[in-house]
């Protein structure tokens, strides 16, 4: 599965822990509220509602911000706009550590959004570039995997801090521990330059393109099918991740500790989710491969929700939950970027992957909503289910592309479905 490293340059593997990196760092970053959120609701007296909509209003940023940081990486560069977006994320995330009321912590969670979804849309167009089709859902999947690594960080942080610390400076602590990416930001502007593609793209076509280029009838079917399928993915994803500390620690009263070693089983077993993801988008396809972990993980949900079990039980069914939840996303990059030409790749690509948190914000608040009527279980349950059900049907309705070189589609192969193919710049 890692194999593919071998066969990569030095630009490529710069480019890839450039990605790598800023994911890493930024899951770590965003994971922060959802462990420090009981601490939160109790030190604040929040609703579960109002816990809801801090998450919602950061995944809308998040979308709105990951499309024009796609569109912007078109105008102004990959690596550019990577930077730009780390250092946004960044340093909202250390200015939370000083809050000291629910409006304040919601408009840096909004500033904070808007990092977010940009750093993907930089570097998965950047990522995607620089990798062959060959290795491109493994790279992908492998970029992919640093959102477990830095939730396991977070994770890791948290157990410390407030295992050392009183819970009123722990949890600023945490937020404090988020300077580190700037460091990041200087080594990505030393060491990594644009793809050989963009710059040529640049050179004889120029950088400018419309923001609504996506949305012309050449585009138009891959880009609402393409968000349908972000919508899918997020909004199970965001249901399930946001409340599960919660639904640990009230519903079935796990100590810190406790929570920490059950998100542990769930955090591993997304680490090799995302890996073995992007290993089979290579193999067997990108539509199949995201079907496939869309079905599993309805089914993982369910069980763990709604199926009576210990908590030993519990405790191990976290593995196939973490495993399928996290492979969705990583077949996301390389599927988005291969449906668009170069000139509109980050556009296309972040609109399809971010349209999905924009109408899934509303799943972390409407579960908060409904955790007070029907508990947190069975609202996680709800959306979680009805989302990845959304997943399964989108991308049967998407194009095969895994063997699409950017910018040059090959012929559709017999089974796959006639759709028009995008031109070039």
């Amino acid at each position: 599965m890692f194999a593919w490293y071998r066969d990569t340059d030095r630009p490529q593997r710069r480019a890839f822990w450039a990605a790598f990196g800023g994911w890493t760092l930024e899951a770590a970053d965003a994971q922060l509220f959802g462990l420090v959120l009981p601490t939160l609701m109790t030190a604040w007296q929040l609703s579960t509602g109002a816990a809801g909509r801090l998450a919602s209003i950061t995944l809308i940023c998040t979308a709105i911000g990951g499309w024009l940081a796609g569109w912007a990486s078109d105008r102004y560069g990959r690596v550019r706009v990577l930077q730009w977006t780390i250092l946004v994320y960044s340093t909202a995330t250390v200015l939370i550590g000083f809050t000291t009321g629910y409006s304040q912590l919601m408009v840096l969670r909004s500033v904070q959004g808007f990092g977010f979804g940009g750093e993907w849309a930089a570097g998965a167009v950047l990522v995607s570039e620089y990798m062959g089709t060959r290795h491109r859902g493994r790279a992908l999947g492998a970029v992919q995997s640093g959102w477990a690594v830095g939730w396991g960080l977070a994770l890791a942080a948290y157990t410390f801090l407030f295992t050392a610390l009183p819970e009123q400076w722990a949890w600023r602590s945490m937020f404090w521990l988020a300077a580190l990416p700037a460091v990041l930001v200087i080594v990505i502007r030393r060491k990594v330059t644009d793809p050989p593609i963009y710059q040529q793209r640049v050179a004889t076509s120029g950088n400018r393109v419309s923001l609504l280029r996506i949305f012309r009838t050449d585009l138009l079917r891959v880009t609402l099918l393409g968000g349908l399928l972000g919508l899918g993915s997020h909004g199970g994803y965001y249901a399930l991740t946001t409340f599960l500390p919660t639904y640990l620690r009230t519903e079935h009263h796990l100590s810190v500790l406790k929570t920490s070693s059950y998100l542990a089983v769930f955090i591993a077993a997304a680490f090799f989710g995302y890996v073995v993801s992007g290993f089979l988008a290579d193999r067997i396809g990108r539509r199949r491969n995201i079907v496939f972990f869309a079905v599993m993980c309805l089914v993982s949900v369910v069980v763990y929700l709604f199926v009576p079990i210990t908590e030993t039980q519990m405790f191990f069914l976290g593995i196939p939950l973490g495993f399928f939840s996290a492979g969705i996303p990583a077949g996301l990059g390389s599927l988005f970027a291969e449906l668009y030409p170069t000139a509109m790749r980050g556009t296309g690509q972040s609109f399809c992957y971010n349209f999905g948190r924009i109408v899934a914000a509303a799943f972390p608040a409407l579960v908060g909503y409904l955790s007070d009527r029907i508990g947190v279980g069975a609202s996680i349950g709800l959306f979680a289910g009805t989302a990845y059900g959304i997943a399964v049907v989108a991308a049967l309705l998407l194009p095969e592309t895994s063997h699409r070189e950017l910018d040059r589609p090959a012929a559709p192969r017999a089974h796959d479905e006639q759709v028009p193919q995008p031109t070039g710049a």
